[in-house]
């Protein structure tokens, strides 16, 4: 029987002494190097959506992971972006592949961006959702600082973080919350030292590279970029995206309406189309 969402098994490969979890499945006779995905803030292998990565995977291998410390991870969480962005490429190396595409969610969004800098060569298409640049603008919502802590995060925290306010939102939703708790082997939640570790690694990442070009180092990422938020991102603003945008040389950029920080989420079937298209041009 072929792997799904619900089904891959969760497998461990181990770096320098750590046991990093992933699961991977999918066409893996396709022409199309695997995708990589990193996750948001606190979020492991189960938080994504079954119907965006199964429906990537018709068309290649998709690859979900864990940080370390993350989850079903072992070892001491990072407190730097570019060290969890070390951290995959150690992992894509150690799968024994060449180069992969690379999906970044939110904070996982910080871990694409640094390790298509950082490992260029290991990397052939960037997919950037609900995500923004070192040093840009960090204006989230005040109620974010204490409902992204929250210790088991509950539906309306989701729906308030990653959905937008109408009422065909709400019911988006709903819809995601249900496909997301259908696996009935899930990961065990994130460490308190983990968020804390995340937090550190998120303040360490506001400051600018340099004051009177900030976005410049972004121009030197060549690989072709897919950048998607909603209109109204309560937690990484929207307005990054546009930052983005304008100085990746090789970007697109994509806004869905009445949409919070996780569009993909909110529009799953839209977000396919766009994403199979970005990928196979």
């Amino acid at each position: 029987m072929t792997d799904t969402h619900l089904t891959a098994p969760t497998r461990f490969v181990e770096v320098g002494g750590t046991r990093f979890a992933y699961r991977r499945w999918g066409n893996g006779a396709a022409s199309q190097p695997p995708m990589l995905f990193l996750q948001h803030f606190r979020g492991g292998m189960d938080h994504w959506d079954p119907l965006m990565t199964d429906g990537l995977a018709t068309g290649r291998e998709v690859i979900l992971y864990n940080g370390r410390g993350l989850a079903s991870s072992t070892g001491a969480p990072r407190t730097r972006i570019e060290d969890m962005a070390d951290d995959a490429a150690a992992v894509i190396r150690a799968l024994g592949l060449r180069q992969v595409d690379v999906l970044g969610f939110s904070l996982g969004g910080f871990q694409a961006l640094d390790l298509t800098w950082r490992h260029p060569d290991l990397v052939r298409k960037l997919m950037l959702l609900g995500t923004g640049p070192r040093g840009g603008n960090p204006e989230m919502e005040e109620r974010v600082l204490t409902t992204a802590v929250n210790p088991t995060p509950t539906f309306e925290d989701f729906r308030y973080l990653f959905f937008g306010r109408s009422d065909q939102a709400e019911h988006a939703a709903r819809a995601f919350w249900e496909r997301r708790h259908q696996r009935v082997d899930q990961d065990p939640p994130s460490s308190l030292a983990l968020m804390q570790g995340q937090i550190e690694a998120n303040v360490l990442y506001l400051p600018r590279l340099q004051e009177d070009d900030p976005f410049a180092y972004l121009r030197g990422i060549h690989q072709p970029t897919f950048i998607l938020n909603g209109v109204h991102d309560v937690m990484v603003p929207t307005i990054n995206s546009f930052y983005m945008a304008r100085n990746l040389p090789n970007a697109q950029l994509f806004i869905y309406p009445d949409a919070g920080h996780g569009p993909q989420f909110q529009y799953p079937q839209r977000f396919l189309q766009h994403a199979v298209q970005f990928l196979s041009e």
